[in-house]
C-alpha cells in the first residue's frame, strides 16, 4: 500500500521612513552576483524583456522559489528557477559577495522544494522525485544534507533495505533544528522524522517489525542516527516544542484491509515526563474535519496551539499541557476561518495568526513583530501583504516576503539592529516593466439569493464595460482565491479580458455552511455558482452578450467542463487544465493508495457521481472545449482527460486535446505554461469571436 504524497495538487539605493527615522534601503544583489551559472529563465527575460511575449513573461515560473538565512544571519540560500523546469540553489553573503551555486535539479523528473540552514555552514534540502509503478505513478521526497561551498553532500534520508515489505515514499522532514546549538557555528544536529515500513522475516531474526513515524536526531554532516522516538501505533505525527522536545504524538490506526482509519488520536507529554496522555480525537469526514487540530507547542506558556471549529467556522484555541487541560480560545472571526498560524524562527515560535477576509490580515501576539509589522506597513505601503519568511538564531535579522495584486513580490532583508531593509531579488523580475491590473474583491448572487464573494480583474486602463470575460474557478476544491498577485488572471487581463474568480460554495475558509459537503457531492451548488458569476459579469455589462468563456485548473477544470450541464449555453468557450472528469476514476485512482477510505468517503456514493462528472455528461457540451493535461500527473490521472477528449469526440463535439510529456499536475515549465497561455488565448478568441 503507497501513500499518497503531494495531493491537492542591479545595484539600487532607496531612502525610506521607517519607525520614525530615514533608513537606507539597499540592494545587496548586484546583478553579476545575483547571477545563477546556469542562468536563470526569469533574468534572462529580464535582459530582453522587449523580445519576450507576454505568454512568455507570465507563464514563467517565480524566479525565486525559496529563501532561507543561515543561523548567524551571514549568508542566504536562494532556490531559482533554471531553464525550463528546474531549479537551482544559489548561497550569497548577505553583503552580495560569494555568490555560488552548489545544487541543481534538472525537473525531469526531480525536483528541489527547498533548503532550510542546519548549521551556519551546512543546509538540508529537499527533493522530490517520480517513480513509474504498476499502480501508476508514486512521489517520493529524499533529503540530502551539504555543505554552503557545495561539498560534502550526503543522503539525509534513511535508507531501506532489500527485506522491507513496502517502499519509504516520504523521505522525512526535520521537525525540529535544535534552535539551541544549531546557532552555533558547529550545530548540526536536527530532529527529523523516519517512516518505518516492516521487514521480511522468513529466514532472519534481525527483521524490524515496526510500522509508522520514528523521530531520530540525526548528525547532517556524520549521519549518525539517535532513535528519540519509535513508532507507537502507527504514529503519523509528532510535534516538538522547538527544543529538541516532543511533546505531542498524532496516531492514525491502521482501517480495513490496511488503509488507514479516518480518525487521528493525539496525546501530550507533561513537561519533564515521557508518558503520553490523552488529548483529542480529530476525525477526518467529507465535509472536512471535526475536533482539535494540534499544531504547534509554545513551551514558555506549556501550551499547545490548535484549530478547531467554533459556531460553524474554525478558530485558534490553545490547551494547556500541564494535565488541566484548560482550554482558551485565542482568536476566532465571525465571518471566516481563521486558517493560518504565523512561527518565526528556528524554534518556529508562535507570534500570531491570519485569516482572510476580502484580503489577508495577520494578528499578532508579539508585541515587537506588531510593531515591526505596521512599520513596514508604512515602509512599503505599495506592497501590504507582508510575510516573515525566515530568521536569524537570534532573529536579529529577518527574511521577508512583500507582495500586493499589482507587484508579483519581492523578499527583502531586514536587520533590526541597524534598522536597514534591504530587497534580495523581486519574484518576477520579467514582469518588472509591465502595467498589471488591480484586483477589485466583489460579491454577487447566486441564484437563490447567497451573496458569492469572488475577485474581479479589469485589464489595465479600460473601461470595464463591454468586454471579453472569463471566469477562472479555483482548484481545490478545498481551497479558496485570495487578493494578491495571480499569473492566469493578470496574463487574461493583459490580453483584454475581464476575469471573475469566485469563492463559490464548496470553497474552504468560510466555513462548514459554506464548503457544505465539498465541490464534488454538492458540485450543483458549487457548479452553479460558477455559472451565476457568468450571469452576473453579463447583467453589469462588464461582459459583452456572446463573449463569456471558463478556464479552470484541476477542480476550477472539473467546474468548467461541468458548467453545461447546468446551462449549456452560458460559456461560449470551455478550457480545463488537469482537470477531474470522471468522479468514479477519481475513486479508482487513489485505490491503492492507504488514504482510499478518506478519498472514497470525499466524493462519496449516490446519483451525484454519474450526474456530476463530465465525463459522463458530454453531450450537454455545445461549446468547444480545450484540455491540456501532464501525462506525469499524480493527483488527477491522465487518463481522465485522455477519456474526455475521447467522448467528446465520440459525440462528435468540437475538441482539442495537448498531452504534456514529463510534467505533473502543477506543469512547472516555463516553455510549456507560456505555450498553454498562448493556446488558450488564441482559443478563447476565436470561440467567442474577439
Amino acid at each position: 500500500m503507497n501513500e499518497r504524497t503531494g495531493l491537492d495538487l542591479c545595484e539600487a539605493f532607496y531612502i525610506l521612513r521607517l519607525g520614525g527615522r530615514n533608513m537606507s534601503l539597499k540592494l545587496y544583489l548586484s546583478a553579476a552576483a545575483s547571477m545563477v551559472v546556469v542562468q536563470s529563465s526569469a533574468v534572462a527575460a529580464q535582459e530582453g524583456a522587449e523580445k519576450v511575449s507576454a505568454a512568455s513573461a507570465f507563464g514563467a515560473r517565480e524566479d525565486i522559489m525559496d529563501v532561507s538565512l543561515s543561523p548567524d544571519g551571514q549568508r542566504l540560500a536562494i532556490v531559482r528557477a533554471v531553464p525550463t523546469r528546474g531549479q537551482a540553489v544559489m548561497v550569497v553573503g548577505i553583503d552580495g559577495t560569494n555568490s555560488k551555486v552548489i545544487l541543481a535539479a534538472n525537473g525531469n523528473p526531480d525536483r528541489l522544494r527547498g533548503c532550510r540552514w542546519s548549521a551556519a555552514s551546512r543546509l538540508v534540502c529537499t527533493y522530490v522525485l517520480r517513480n513509474d509503478g504498476g499502480d501508476g505513478p508514486l512521489l517520493f521526497s529524499r533529503m540530502v544534507a551539504i555543505d554552503a561551498d557545495g561539498g560534502n553532500m550526503k543522503l539525509l534520508s534513511a535508507r531501506t533495505n532489500i527485506r522491507a515489505l513496502g517502499v519509504a515514499q516520504n523521505g522525512g522532514e526535520v521537525i525540529d533544528w535544535l534552535g539551541g546549538d544549531a546557532g552555533k557555528a558547529d550545530g548540526r544536529n536536527v530532529l527529523m522524522t523516519r517512516m518505518l515500513v516492516p521487514e521480511q522475516t522468513t529466514g532472519t531474526h534481525t527483521a524490524d517489525s515496526r510500522e509508522g513515524v520514528a523521530v531520530e536526531r540525526v548528525d547532517t554532516l556524520t549521519l549518525k542516527r539517535t532513535l528519540v522516538e519509535p513508532p507507537r501505533g502507527r504514529s503519523a505525527e509528532f510535534i516538538t516544542d522547538g527544543h529538541g522536545v516532543v511533546r505531542v504524538m498524532g496516531v492514525q490506526p491502521p482501517g480495513s484491509y490496511g488503509y488507514n482509519a479516518s480518525r487521528i488520536s493525539y496525546s501530550y507529554r507533561k513537561a519533564g515526563t515521557r508518558d503520553w496522555t490523552p488529548l483529542s480525537t480529530l476525525m477526518l469526514v467529507a465535509s472536512g474535519t471535526t475536533g482539535f487540530n494540534p499544531v504547534a507547542v509554545d513551551p514558555d506558556l506549556d501550551v499547545v496551539y490548535g484549530f478547531e471549529p467554533k459556531d460553524g467556522r474554525q478558530a485558534l484555541y490553545r490547551i494547556l499541557l500541564d494535565g488541566s487541560m484548560k482550554r482558551e480560545l485565542v482568536y476566532a472571526n465571525p465571518d471566516v476561518d481563521v486558517d493560518g498560524l504565523i512561527r518565526i524562527g528556528r524554534q518556529n515560535r508562535v507570534v500570531g495568526a491570519s485569516y482572510a477576509t476580502d484580503k489577508r490580515y495577520t494578528i499578532f501576539f508579539d508585541p515587537e513583530l506588531k510593531t515591526l509589522a505596521r512599520s513596514l506597513s508604512r515602509a512599503i505601503p505599495n506592497l501590504p501583504l507582508i510575510t516573515f519568511v525566515d530568521a536569524s538564531a537570534d532573529e536579529k535579522k529577518l527574511v521577508l516576503f512583500a507582495g500586493s495584486d499589482v507587484d508579483p513580490g519581492k523578499y527583502y532583508i531586514y536587520d533590526k539592529t541597524s534598522r536597514e531593509m534591504a530587497e534580495i531579488l523581486p519574484v518576477r523580475p520579467q514582469l518588472g516593466k509591465t502595467t498589471l491590473s488591480p484586483v477589485k474583491p466583489v460579491s454577487y448572487a447566486a441564484a437563490d439569493g447567497t451573496q458569492v464573494p469572488g475577485y474581479l480583474t479589469l485589464p489595465a486602463g479600460s473601461s470595464g464595460k463591454g468586454l471579453p470575460a472569463i471566469v477562472l474557478p479555483h482548484g481545490g476544491p478545498g481551497a479558496r482565491d485570495e487578493w494578491g498577485f495571480d499569473w492566469l488572471a493578470q496574463y487574461f487581463a493583459s490580453r483584454g479580458y475581464a476575469v471573475l474568480q469566485p469563492n463559490f460554495r464548496g470553497s474552504a475558509g468560510y466555513g462548514d455552511a459554506w464548503f457544505q459537503n465539498n465541490g464534488f457531492q454538492s458540485w450543483r451548488v458549487a457548479v452553479g455558482d460558477v455559472n451565476d458569476g457568468g450571469r452576473w459579469l453579463l447583467s453589469q455589462g462588464i461582459a459583452a452578450p456572446g463573449k463569456l468563456a471558463v478556464l479552470g485548473w484541476s477542480y476550477g477544470g472539473y467546474a468548467a467542463l461541468q458548467s453545461p450541464a447546468l446551462d449549456p449555453d452560458l460559456f461560449k468557450a470551455i478550457v480545463a487544465i488537469a482537470p477531474v472528469t470522471d468522479l468514479e476514476t477519481l475513486r479508482s485512482e487513489a485505490r491503492n493508495f492507504t488514504n482510499f477510505p478518506q478519498v472514497d468517503a470525499f466524493i462519496g456514493h449516490g446519483d451525484h457521481v454519474r450526474a456530476g462528472s463530465p465525463a459522463q455528461n458530454v453531450t450537454a457540451i455545445r461549446a468547444p472545449v480545450l484540455l491540456f493535461h501532464g501525462d506525469w500527473d499524480a493527483n488527477v490521472g491522465v487518463g481522465e482527460s485522455r477519456m474526455m477528449a475521447s467522448r467528446l469526440r465520440g459525440a462528435g463535439k468540437s475538441v482539442e486535446y495537448v498531452e504534456l510529456p514529463k510534467l505533473d499536475h502543477q506543469l512547472a515549465d516555463d516553455a510549456a505554461r507560456a505555450d498553454m497561455l498562448e493556446r488558450s488565448d488564441a482559443f478563447i478568441a476565436r470561440a467567442i469571436g474577439k
